[in-house]
């Protein structure tokens, strides 16, 4: 009896030990499908979870890094990717993450030696040998970037990276004509490298070749349109070349992009002050002098400004600021003078015109230049301390390429460029989203009757997150205490129907937490009780196609799973053959496996079926634009466009462009 109860109590502690660690291994892969789904708050709860439990996995460490890495937590990346080291430090990505976290913090040299030891353990990986070499060049160690740039044109030549990079460390050399023959050579393998365009501007806005400049940078702009630097250094080529108007719509699309830019706000001020436009040039220069309290070439800018307004008080103060700094400045005293005098304040005046007339006595008149459409093509170097220069485009101290730097990591959600890519499918959800169409509400009538008769413990909504609005910090802990409550309700409850109600909610707020292969589960449950739900089939379709997508990007085969899905939306069909959202949802599923003839013949259904439907034109429209046919896709981007779906029309302009440069490449091939 006794070794019995040895066996049972042994048995019993292995089944607890299994059961604990398939909750760990459950929890990191919850976690790693919220950050295949960009939600990183919530994805770190779930590795903080793990890491309470399990702090000895360097696994969580180091997913909970990419999750702070995208959300700009640069610092605690770094750390928490260290932490992942120290548990095991033969994991290559891990010195990625960790030297591209040290990068942002621009720690050049620490991000040096993560690479070391990462090209240590996979000298295969081209993406670590490119960024070693950026980060070599920032820290000015140029002869090793040049060794790192020729290791890798003999390893990889088709990086036109390494060629453009070469270009660029000539150029901080001061050797324009190895610059540009590099530069030529990138562009010969990859005439879409933003970086090469923008290092041959630098040439030609340094020899002065302003069109060149103006055509290079629009390249550049072209191909990464949300670097704030091109827009200011286009702005000064077109100074230079009379395209005023264009050099103006420059400085605001810098704004828009860094409403702090010290450089795009101090020079369209100037601009506008040529232009004649002296209100908006003032708060150009408010917005500069409250950046920058002592620069004074800015405070005397807005003096001139105020005094040309009739701000003669203002101007005064901001004269005197300069006078202070620059007591000889007998331009600002004369002006000083000329606003004390307009005030009646007689005595003072005469005290600044008494200091001019000494001067004079004694010869050393400041001679101020006058303003002239030629002054403002005259350029100054930021850091250039010169009150005689106050109207001169201000430029960088030293030109720099913003590269983008290769490998495992993703560019941040928040810094991504739109894609040619499809809305997501309707889903039931517990929050309201924007939907992404103004002034529409998707409605479901099995839904309706669900929250009207059923009384969720919350109120169940249809919605097409098309944003992929993320739950925040406060509805991630909702959502986790819903889930506790209906378990709670799930094993109270006796009568099969109310508990198969609890079992759809749960499901959808498993779904919201991102744990898909529990709300699968629920889902299974629901439907053995009520198997003419159409909205449980294409709900359990919906949840399988998003565990799908993630375990595809995993690298597992999901063919199997793809039927089951694609069987759950032909019953939905069948129980609801009138549900635009079903032919949608299913159009989605097709599209995925890129069979885009199905997809269209759905997305055209459910747009019979619900006419005012714009997700559905917007992605017929890029099932149009796969299948090579541009003008139905632009057709069906102006339909969206009009029933509100405003993104439409950028992706209209988008696949425009795309299609225009695939022609172009094409004409290359043929020449070839």
């Amino acid at each position: 009896m006794k070794s019995r109860i040895i066996v049972f109590i042994v048995a019993l502690f292995s089944v607890l030990k299994v059961s604990a660690q398939y909750n760990v291994d459950r929890l990191i892969q919850n976690g790693e499908v919220a950050l295949h789904y960009d939600d990183y708050v919530l994805s770190i709860q779930y590795f903080n979870k793990v890491l309470a439990l399990k702090p000895y996995l360097w696994l969580p460490w180091y997913d909970r890094a990419v999750a702070k890495f995208y959300l700009d937590d640069y610092i605690g990346a770094e750390s928490d990717a260290s932490k992942a080291i120290d548990l095991n430090p033969y994991i290559e990505q891990i010195f990625d993450l960790r030297a591209i976290s040290r990068i942002r913090q621009e720690k050049y040299a620490d991000a040096i030696s993560d690479y070391d030891r990462a090209i240590h353990l996979n000298p295969s990986v081209s993406s670590f040998w490119v960024n070693r070499a950026i980060c070599r060049m920032n820290v000015q160690d140029y002869d090793h970037a040049l060794l790192d740039a020729d290791t890798i044109i003999k390893r990889w030549s088709q990086i036109a990276t390494a060629y453009s990079l070469k270009a660029e460390v000539y150029l901080e050399k001061k050797d324009t004509t190895q610059a540009d023959h590099w530069l030529s050579r990138s562009l010969d393998i990859d005439p879409y490298n933003a970086d090469a365009w923008t290092t041959r501007s630098y040439i030609a806005l340094n020899r002065k070749q302003w069109r060149t400049a103006d055509n290079c940078l629009s390249k550049a702009i072209h191909l990464r349109p949300k670097v704030v630097n091109n827009y200011v250094n286009r702005a000064l080529a077109r100074l230079n070349i009379n395209n005023l108007s264009g050099a103006l719509a420059d400085y605001d699309m810098a704004i828009d992009l860094d409403p702090k830019n010290f450089l795009a706000h101090y020079n369209r001020g100037l601009l506008r002050l040529q232009l004649g436009d002296d209100n908006r040039a003032l708060k150009d220069f408010d917005f500069v002098v409250k950046m920058e309290p002592h620069n004074f070439m800015a405070v005397y800018n807005r003096a001139l400004l105020n005094d040309k307004l009739g701000n003669l008080r203002a101007a005064i103060r901001d004269y005197t600021m300069v006078i202070n700094q620059f007591p000889n400045f007998w331009a600002g005293l004369a002006a000083r003078a000329t606003c004390y005098r307009k005030l009646g304040m007689t005595n003072q005046a005469e005290m600044d015109e008494f200091r001019i007339f000494k001067a004079q006595m004694n010869k050393h008149l400041g001679i101020q230049q006058r303003w002239s459409k030629a002054k403002i093509r005259e350029v100054r170097k930021r850091s250039e301390i010169d009150i005689s220069k106050y109207n001169d485009v201000v430029v960088e101290d030293k030109p720099k390429v913003e590269h983008t730097y290769s490998g495992g990591i993703r560019g941040t959600v928040q810094d991504r460029e739109v894609d040619i890519a499809f809305l997501p499918m309707f889903q039931l959800s517990y929050f309201t989203y924007a939907n992404a169409v103004e002034g529409y509400q998707a409605f479901d009538t099995e839904l309706d009757h669900f929250n009207t008769k059923e009384e969720p413990l919350r109120k169940l909504n249809l919605t097409c997150n098309a944003k992929h609005e993320r739950l925040t910090d406060v509805q991630s802990k909702q959502i986790f205490q819903l889930i506790d409550g209906l378990t709670a309700g799930i094993h109270e409850e006796q009568d099969r129907k109310a508990r198969a109600s609890l079992l759809l909610q749960r499901a959808v707020a498993y779904a919201e937490a991102q744990n898909y292969s529990d709300a699968l589960s629920d889902l299974d449950d629901y439907l053995s009780v009520d198997t003419t739900s159409a909205m449980g089939h294409w709900e359990r379709a919906v949840c399988q196609q998003m565990l799908n997508d993630y375990e595809a990007s995993k690298g597992t085969k999901t063919t199997m799973k793809l039927s089951q899905a694609e069987g759950d939306f032909a019953m939905a069909i069948q129980l609801q053959p009138k549900n635009a959202y079903t032919y949608y949802n299913r159009g989605n599923l097709f599209a995925s496996e890129k069979n885009y003839s199905r997809a269209i013949d759905d997305y055209t259904q459910a747009i019979r079926l619900d006419p005012r439907l714009a997700q559905a034109y917007y992605n017929r429209a890029v099932a149009h634009f796969y299948t090579g046919d541009l003008k139905a896709a632009q057709s069906d981007l102006s339909r969206a466009g009009e029933l509100g779906l405003y993104d439409a029309y950028a992706l209209s302009k988008k696949m425009g462009e795309e299609d225009a440069s695939l022609k172009k490449k094409e004409q290359r091939i043929r020449k070839k």
